[in-house]
């Protein structure tokens, strides 16, 4: 989707991490649990860290009671396969937190609570529920094909959104949060999507109609969902929420899109389906 071509060099490191990367969550997929619990976890905890600092160049957070909160949530999902247990927790995160903010105050005499109860509970629910909808989604009795087509078709959505939009992008999509981003782009990285979902349902044998409805969900509202955290960007004044991938930025740049496929996903396919 970017209108402009970055270095033969960097698109290599790019395409050499994001190679890596892929061949982790796949590896992950294909051994199941423990493997991809602790594959997750170690996404989730980095993407709320990240998450996190940005949300203190604005303002207070919490980050013990968030770290602590993310942990056990995931725990709570792979041990008890029930998304249900995680909403005593999301209740009691922030209640925890203004706890704390009043004993702030009683001692010395500032609080954040606004700030902080809300922050705390935002990392939870942006970024750690979507990791333990996917560790929950595992075990799921269509679990590694449901998973395989959700990065899968997130992932054919960017590379063709990049492909389209650096070839024959003209039409600026949403300028004000990310003025490098095309309406051409945007077509290009949905068609992708769904050529992918067609190509895994026709490899796999199976009936089109579930896999190209997930195809739609990544290459439609996974693409919102990095212009969403584009957003978060822009108001925290940064480029990229990290750089611990090459190319890529941090760990929340490389799966923003995934965390609103996955609560796609896992409301159709894990709730009602």
């Amino acid at each position: 989707m970017e209108r402009s071509r970055p270095p033969a060099r960097d698109l290599a490191v790019r395409s050499a991490s994001g190679l890596a990367l892929g061949l982790a969550i796949l590896g992950g997929i294909y051994l199941g649990n423990p493997y991809w619990f602790a594959l997750c976890l170690v996404i989730c905890m980095v993407s709320l860290g990240e998450f996190y600092r940005m949300i203190s160049r604005k303002g207070h957070v919490s980050r013990v009671v968030g770290f602590g909160a993310g942990i056990f949530s995931l725990f709570a999902a792979v041990y008890s396969n029930d998304p249900a247990v995680l909403l005593p927790l999301l209740a009691a995160a922030p209640i925890l937190v203004l706890f704390v903010e009043v004993a702030r105050k009683h001692i010395l005499g500032e609080s954040h609570g606004i700030t902080s109860s809300g922050g705390t509970a935002a990392g939870i629910l942006y970024i750690v529920l979507p990791w333990s909808f996917m560790v929950v989604l595992r075990d799921h009795m269509w679990g590694s094909y449901l998973l395989v087509a959700l990065f899968a078709c997130t992932w054919s959505c960017d590379v063709f959104a990049y492909l389209v939009g650096s070839r024959w992008g003209n039409t600026l999509l949403c300028p004000a949060v990310s003025p490098r981003k095309t309406v051409e782009g945007f077509l290009g990285g949905l068609t992708g999507s769904l050529l992918c979902g067609g190509a895994l349902a026709f490899y796999w044998g199976m009936a089109p109609l579930p896999i190209i409805m997930i195809a739609l969900f990544c290459g439609t509202f996974g693409q919102i969902g990095d212009l969403a955290e584009s957003l978060l960007k822009r108001e925290a004044d940064i480029k990229d929420s990290g750089d611990l991938i090459p190319g890529h930025g941090g760990m929340l740049d490389r799966f923003d899109s995934i965390l609103v496929n996955s609560v796609l996903v896992f409301f159709v396919f894990g709730v009602l389906w």
